[in-house]
């Protein structure tokens, strides 16, 4: 059984949580042989019940201290563009679709996900095409993400520094 899921990180993201927990999309996901929906709703003000049926499982929680597991269990992420959820998920190579907040001002989110989406590492949608979005995407179709590496980071400061 497939596992989706969907986090909103430490913000309050309720349009997003609506969307993918809209009878219309959860019968999407479960045609595309999803059979658990996992969601961290973080700060909303109203987190929809669990429930668990024979074909189905919608788990919900507000905050853990790391989302590791969650992202590690998981078959397709759908998440808020945060940049460290974005980088986490997409160095585990998860497939990744990002739903757009399109409520923030000067959207740095939209950015960083046009980006990413550019090189061919992650799909997004907003919130009113995530049904769609979900319907019409391949993931097979992405790029895996280049690891990072954290030691040419540290040789440029000790260059910049001078303990070179």
């Amino acid at each position: 059984m497939k596992s989706a899921f969907v986090t909103v990180g430490t913000t309050s993201f309720e349009e997003l949580i609506a969307a993918v927990t809209a009878p219309e999309t959860l019968q999407v996901l479960r045609s595309l042989g999803y059979g658990r929906l996992v969601l961290q709703v973080g700060r909303a003000a109203a987190a929809p019940a669990p429930f668990r049926t024979a074909a189905f499982t919608l788990d919900v929680f507000r905050f853990k201290e790391s989302l590791a597991e969650d992202l590690e269990n998981a078959d397709l992420v759908i998440s808020h563009a945060g940049a460290g959820t974005c980088l986490e998920t997409l160095e585990k190579g998860k497939p990744l679709l990002v739903v757009v907040n399109e409520k923030l001002m000067n959207n740095h989110q939209l950015e960083l996900a046009r980006q990413l989406y550019r090189d061919g590492h992650l799909f997004y949608c907003t919130c009113s095409t995530l049904l769609e979005s979900l319907k019409s995407i391949d993931m097979s179709t992405l790029k895996p993400f280049p690891p990072g590496q954290p030691e040419k980071f540290a040789a440029f400061l000790d260059r910049v520094i001078g303990f070179e």
